[in-house]
Formats: structure tokens, C-alpha cells, sequence
């Protein structure tokens, strides 16, 4: 199953994949209605996008007292039906990547969905930071290391 994989190093923090997503999803470009935010540390040259994870045990999936939170069976996407949610937020609350959010332009839940297996954020990325491929076991262990250094960094910046 293909993934979004992100390489920060590559990442400029032109935010380009912001405005794709925005117009691929709601005809603006509108970086407050992306389903991707580039996180930006300039005092430390670091920026990376933050993007749903797609993760295996989805506490988004759990925390919908909806069920209005599935996976795709063609792309492996963690899913909203809008049709389903009641808005609470509660997966906003329970995601630990901050991947998902309430849009109060579109007054709906919002995350990534992969644009149905050809996202628009990996297509518009001029230098290689966001890539749509299958996942092996380098970039999985790339991705936690990644993580660890923006957790690390969170912490370092709320200190």
C-alpha cells in the first residue's frame, strides 16, 4: 500500500503543497483549508509537513462515536463521511500529529485522504519533500526518526 512519505530535509517551507491541497479540495488556495500544515521553525532551519499518518490503529477511528471514520479498501486512507459526522471533534482531540481539523470555512471535520490515491500535495512538490510510495521498512524507521526530532523540538520551543 503507497503512503505519503516525507523528507524534511528536502522541505523549503514554500508551502505549495498547502495551496494544492487547498484547491483540490475546496477551489481556493486557502493554506487555512489544507489537509496539510507545514510546520515552521525558522530559528532552527526546520520545517516539515504535518499530514495525516494514515496509521494502522487510527485513535481517530476509535474516538468517532459517529463511526463516520473508516479506511479505504483501495487506497488504505483513513476516511471521514461527511454524511456520518456530527462534528464533535473528538478525532481532532485524540490525533497526536495534529493531522486533523474542524474547517470552520467548510463547518466540517477535515483530514488528508490521499485524494483518492493520486494526492495533489506529492505532485506539486518541486523538491522531493512529499512523496507518494510504498512504504518500506528505511522509511518507516526515517519517519520516527523525524518524529522524534519534532517532538524534541516541540519541546525545546515551549520551553
Amino acid at each position: 500500500m503507497k503512503t505519503l512519505v516525507v523528507n524534511q530535509e528536502k522541505c523549503t517551507a514554500c508551502r505549495r503543497c498547502e495551496l494544492t491541497c487547498s484547491f483540490q479540495k475546496t477551489g481556493e488556495f486557502n493554506p487555512a483549508s489544507s489537509r496539510v500544515t507545514v510546520a515552521i521553525f525558522p530559528e532552527v532551519d526546520f520545517y516539515m509537513p504535518i499530514t495525516c499518518q494514515q496509521c494502522e490503529d487510527a485513535l481517530c477511528q476509535k474516538a468517532c462515536p459517529a463511526g463516520a471514520i473508516s479506511r479505504s479498501e483501495t487506497t488504505g486512507a483513513v476516511v471521514i463521511d461527511e454524511d456520518r459526522c456530527i462534528g464533535c471533534q473528538m478525532c481532532v482531540m485524540v490525533c497526536p500529529f495534529g493531522a486533523v481539523a474542524y474547517s470552520p470555512g467548510e463547518s466540517k471535520v477535515v483530514k488528508c485522504d490521499l485524494c483518492g490515491g493520486d494526492p495533489e500535495c506529492a505532485k506539486f512538490c518541486a523538491w522531493g519533500a512529499i512523496e507518494y510510495k510504498e512504504a518500506d521498512r528505511v522509511t518507516l524507521a526515517k519517519r520516527k526518526q523525524v518524529g522524534a526530532k519534532l517532538r524534541d523540538l516541540m519541546k525545546e520551543v515551549s520551553a
